[in-house]
């Protein structure tokens, strides 16, 4: 798989967390003080909820949910940024497939967002209400078993942003 295509399904694993297959109280290896599901569609699990963080997550909806292999998936997605995001900006990002670890990587957050036309986002992201929409196509080449990711968002000063976790499972054809 292609980088991109491992981020889209990072991203695609965080915003089906709290699908009606999954518990709510779902806890990813890593996560420091709770989680909790966040309002939408397909509401996803908010990790560090006791931390501070720097957006507050409104409504995540997804379409369809869950995702099919070879099909676009639309996210739609609502939150208040409550301070300036600046270049310097990162993500980190751990994957799994099962037991095993796929993929454990930083990524500047600012240049993924310009890289990929995530809404139209671009550092700085100054505080306010922002909505966004953006289709992507699952790759047909997604290998089928339960992926579980980790996203944990910081400014460039190491305050967190947000925290995401989740799973998905892609079936066997």
């Amino acid at each position: 798989m292609t980088r991109y295509s491992v981020l889209l399904l990072a991203f695609l694993c965080a915003l089906v967390t709290a699908s009606p297959v999954f518990p709510a109280f779902f806890s990813f290896p890593g996560t420091r003080s709770g989680n909790k599901p966040i309002s939408g569609d397909s509401p996803l699990q908010q990790c560090d909820v006791d931390e501070k963080q720097v957006l507050d997550i409104k409504l995540v909806n997804l379409l369809p949910n869950p995702p099919v292999r070879g099909e676009n998936v639309t996210v739609s997605a609502a939150g208040y940024v409550k301070e300036t995001i600046e270049k310097g900006a990162y993500v980190d990002v751990e994957v799994r497939l099962g037991y095993i670890k796929l993929l454990s990587q930083t990524y500047d957050l600012c240049e993924e967002l310009e890289n990929n036309d995530v809404g139209g986002l671009k550092c700085p992201i100054k505080a306010g209400d922002y909505m966004i929409e953006k289709s992507v196509e699952i790759p047909q080449e997604v290998p089928p078993g339960k992926y579980t990711v980790l996203a944990r968002a910081y400014t460039e000063d190491d305050d967190e942003i947000t925290c995401l976790s989740g799973e998905i499972y892609f079936p066997a054809y």
